[in-house]
């Protein structure tokens, strides 16, 4: 039987699954930072500036953010004076990302188009590997787990931004509802794309739980694995240390 994998509730070939997601988010681009703001209400931005002090970025260190299109996590990450490599396996984020650094003014960033499953660095190449609201969109998570433990430096660190399942009774109900019903909505109404954020709020059903995550990471070989859950583990930072 051949393999599938999950793209939402749909079952697909990988195949399938990497060309439809590069359509999702080819189609959502240009709006991506608009619906990240009206879906979660702005707290994104919270998230992402703890996400960045658990990484401590430093001058001198050389870290890649991967599915970092639009810069939001490298544009913290550079104000350590770190050297920062944005990567991303859609052209179409990045570009939204470099314009945005135009604005911004930030520079010293580099745009790299990869594939986190088969990353074109060499072995040992940096500090840090972090990647915010991307994993559950690889095709082969474990992949791009062993890409990870690969590209970083003995004592370089991972980092992982992700959704996950809430545990707070009462409010997982409430967001189940929210996110199913609403966030399709607000994807027409903001970016003119229901089915592409359809497919976003399904693909966060359908990931690990933190623990079944954090299982996975420490499979590829990262040790002294944490997971820190925000919202009752509606949202969750995974590390982990390559030795």
């Amino acid at each position: 039987m051949s393999e599938t994998v999950s793209f939402g509730y749909t079952e697909v070939s990988p195949d399938e699954k990497t060309a439809r997601v590069g359509e999702v988010f080819r189609s959502v681009a240009s709006r991506y930072d608009l619906m990240n703001d009206a879906m979660s209400g702005g707290l994104h931005r919270l998230w992402k500036d703890r996400f960045v002090r658990l990484v401590k970025p430093r001058a001198g260190e050389t870290i890649l953010d991967v599915a970092g299109g639009t810069g939001d996590i490298a544009f913290r990450l550079a104000k350590s004076g770190a050297k920062v490599i944005v990567s991303d396996i859609n052209p179409a984020m990045l570009e939204v990302g470099k314009e945005r650094a135009a604005k911004k003014r930030i520079d010293g960033l580099d745009w790299s188009v990869q594939n986190a499953e088969t990353l074109s660095f060499d072995a040992k190449s940096f500090d840090a590997y972090t990647i915010a609201f991307g994993i559950r969109n690889v095709t082969h998570r474990a992949q791009a787990l062993a890409e990870a433990h690969r590209v970083l430096k003995r004592g370089g660190r991972f980092f992982c931004l992700e959704f996950s399942t809430t545990l707070w009774p009462g409010f997982k109900e409430a967001y189940d509802v929210y996110s199913h019903k609403l966030v399709p909505k607000l994807g027409k109404l903001l970016a003119g794309d229901e089915e592409s954020y359809r497919y976003l709020i399904e693909s966060i059903r359908r990931f690990p739980t933190m623990d079944a995550f954090k299982a996975e990471i420490a499979a590829a070989g990262f040790v002294q694995t944490r997971v820190e859950p925000m919202l009752g583990g509606l949202v969750a930072i995974h590390s982990g240390w390559k030795i």
